[in-house]
């Protein structure tokens, strides 16, 4: 990308836990100019990709997920915390890089073969995507690529994301 969308960014240091700089998407939440930028620049990341759904993961995913499916014309799903979906869901647990978590789907989001992008705000170590990734297979589904809009390349989780292509606009 031409355009540098770090400067929509803000660090937190020792958020949520000592030693951790949390990479706080808020400046670029409250400006809607930048943000339709930035999902415009997402949109031509993945516009030439074979996609049915988005899945959006809990919670800033939502965000940037809703705005893609909108001006892609595609359904968006959500992998949330525990307890936070009506119905029977399917669940994977799996470690962040201060603790760990489990996402749930609604078992009924996806019909086998059905094509699906994982949406996040940042990728860090790759075990919530790779979670995500885990429950759209679970449900025969295929998980078609991931997008984020910041990639924590040092910390190489791009590595545990082998189910489809990775794409991610600002990279530190």
């Amino acid at each position: 990308m031409s355009e540098d969308f770090s400067s929509c960014l803000r660090d937190i240091p020792d958020f949520p836990s000592p030693g951790i700089i949390f990479k706080d998407i808020s400046p670029l939440l409250a400006n809607p100019q930048k943000f339709t930028e930035v999902i415009d620049a997402m949109a031509k990341l993945i516009e030439n990709q074979e996609i049915d759904y988005l899945l959006g993961i809990d919670s800033r995913g939502f965000i940037f997920a809703t705005a893609l499916a909108q001006k892609l014309n595609l359904g968006m799903v959500m992998a949330r915390k525990p307890g936070k979906l009506p119905g029977k869901v399917v669940s994977q647990s799996y470690d962040l890089e201060y603790g760990s978590a489990t996402l749930e789907i609604q078992e009924d989001a996806f019909n086998a073969g059905d094509r699906v992008l994982v949406i996040d705000d940042v990728l860090a170590t790759g075990g919530t995507a790779r979670a995500a990734s885990d429950l759209v297979e679970k449900m025969g589904a295929k998980t078609a690529g991931y997008a984020f809009f910041v990639e924590l390349s040092f910390l190489n989780g791009k590595q545990l994301l082998e189910s489809g292509p990775v794409h991610s606009l600002v990279k530190f």
